[in-house]
């Protein structure tokens, strides 16, 4: 069996193994669970041994026709794009499982759904065929919608639906956008490589009308201004690992697959580039703003993720080097600071049932190690030098200024205003006088500390030694700008839009 085809099997096998158990073992199961979570993220990393850095473009490929006359095929590759987002995918999701002893009522289906979810998440980063790559992004709904309604708060079925009802509306557009350029190619078939070739037969304002299909879809998952309204109400809602998981890895669905957009509609995204520069500021200080005014912590950490989208899609914004790989450095860092700052609060709120910043105060006395790991989070979403956060705006703000020039302050605006609402937070929980229902607050447990401490140590390990990853982003994003800068001219008729 193929590397690719057996990772995508893994979690599934552990599904059902999950399935089978008997369900008054819940320790049985989630240890199960977490095994295969755990065999996931191994073999995920082992793959990194089989990965050629020296030769750009996809790799560990495998090819099934599925259906000759629709033009179908399980194909499966990853690249310096997508293969970091896989290897991000596994870890979170291992986490997340780490943190959830909170789970105490129909635990069975509960990691049954999360190594689902794990398995639907890889498919779309692995995907080569625009058919499969619909299939697995669909396929995400289904465990997110229980997930949510079934643990989630008081308000959880409202939460489940809008977010059911957003990415279903935007998945119409994507789909209506897909069929449109499968209809161009004349192969008729659904890969990657065959829609990009098919694409190069149409007009800028063809392009771009399917380009915008395609952005509605996968900036409703990102989220970009203003499709983000589904995205507070479920993360407040959701259990505090799912959380993890919708921030950290869900989000990067949407801006993964908006660089595959831009691979095949090069013309379009150069006659939008200021269009989706504008929508990423719009988004990065609109989110910022929102983030500073809430004194609901994980409403907060949502609008704050709005925020750093805003980043990922400015960098995108850019299309050159500089900016492509500080999206995906951005990706991956947001992924680990996102993901550590949700399990934080929400540990932090299984313990205090609050989530009100303002009933909070000198918790440094008796959590610590809370608020070591809490200062460490929020530290890394500023993004100060030493986090992997500081890595990725850097290149965006290099990128940004080769294209718009000083138009590329309101990154740093954006980040002064994330440094607020972060020393604002740091200080509510950890100065002043401490309330006396706060004096009993259990300090992280040694798993807790784990699975947390790990987020953590990631930020800082891809700070202070960028050079692994942003070698293997390079590869992919190097000919990916290449291509796009070649493209885009003969497609649009001989000028640059």
């Amino acid at each position: 069996m193929d590397p690719l085809t057996l990772l995508l099997l893994l979690p599934v096998v552990g599904a059902v193994v999950v399935a089978v158990l008997p369900d008054n073992r819940p320790a049985l199961l989630r240890y199960t669970a977490i095994g295969a979570a755990l065999l996931t993220l191994v073999y995920a990393l082992s793959l990194l041994t089989q990965f050629d850095l020296a030769a750009p473009g996809i790799q560990l490929s495998v090819h099934h026709v599925w259906n000759a006359q629709l033009g179908t095929a399980f194909a499966l590759g990853v690249d310096g794009f997508s293969l970091p987002l896989v290897l991000l995918t596994t870890l979170l999701v291992l986490m997340a499982m780490l943190a959830s002893h909170m789970i105490t009522h129909h635990v069975k289906g509960y990691y049954l759904l999360l190594l689902l979810l794990e398995a639907a998440t890889m498919g779309v980063f692995m995907a080569q065929d625009w058919g499969l790559f619909y299939v697995f992004w669909e396929l995400v709904l289904i465990p997110l919608f229980f997930l949510i309604d079934r643990w989630g708060g008081k308000n959880r079925q409202t939460a489940a639906l809008n977010f059911v009802l957003y990415t279903m509306g935007g998945s119409v557009f994507m789909l209506l956008a897909l069929l449109m350029l499968f209809d161009a190619t004349p192969s008729h078939a659904f890969s990657f490589a065959a829609m990009a070739e098919g694409a190069k037969s149409l007009s800028t304002g063809e392009q771009t009308v399917i380009f915008l299909g395609l952005l509605i879809g996968f900036g409703v998952k990102m989220p970009i201004f203003p499709l983000h309204g589904w995205l507070p109400l479920a993360h407040v809602e959701a259990p505090s690992p799912v959380s993890i998981l919708l921030s950290g890895i869900l989000l990067k669905m949407g801006s993964y697959g908006l660089l595959r957009a831009i691979e095949i509609l090069p013309a379009a995204a150069h006659a939008l580039q200021n269009v989706l520069f504008t929508i990423g500021v719009i988004g990065l200080l609109y989110g910022g703003l929102l983030a500073w005014r809430q004194s609901d912590m994980k409403k907060m950490i949502a609008y704050s993720s709005v925020s750093h989208m805003g980043v990922v899609l400015i960098g995108i914004a850019t299309l050159n080097t500089y900016g492509i790989i500080g999206a995906l450095y951005q990706m991956v860092a947001h992924g680990l600071v996102a993901g550590a700052t949700f399990m934080l609060i929400g540990l932090l709120y299984e313990r205090t049932h609050t989530r009100d910043i303002n009933d909070y105060g000198s918790l440094i006395r008796v959590t610590p190690r809370f608020a070591f790991l809490i200062i460490l989070a929020f530290v890394g979403g500023v993004g100060l030098p030493s986090t992997a956060g500081f890595v990725a705006e850097l290149h965006v703000l290099i990128g940004g200024f080769q294209q718009w020039g000083w138009a590329i302050v309101a990154l740093s605006l954006g980040v002064l205003i994330t440094a607020t609402y972060s020393i604002r937070t740091i200080k509510q929980l950890y100065t002043g006088p401490m309330r006396l229902d706060m004096q009993q607050v259990e300090d992280l447990r040694p798993l807790e500390w784990i699975a947390a401490g790990t987020l953590i140590v990631g930020m800082l390990v891809l700070g202070f030694y960028p050079a692994p990853l942003l070698d293997l982003i390079t590869l992919a994003a190097e000919p990916f700008v290449a291509a796009v800068t070649l493209h885009a001219p003969a497609i649009s008729g001989g000028a640059m839009p």
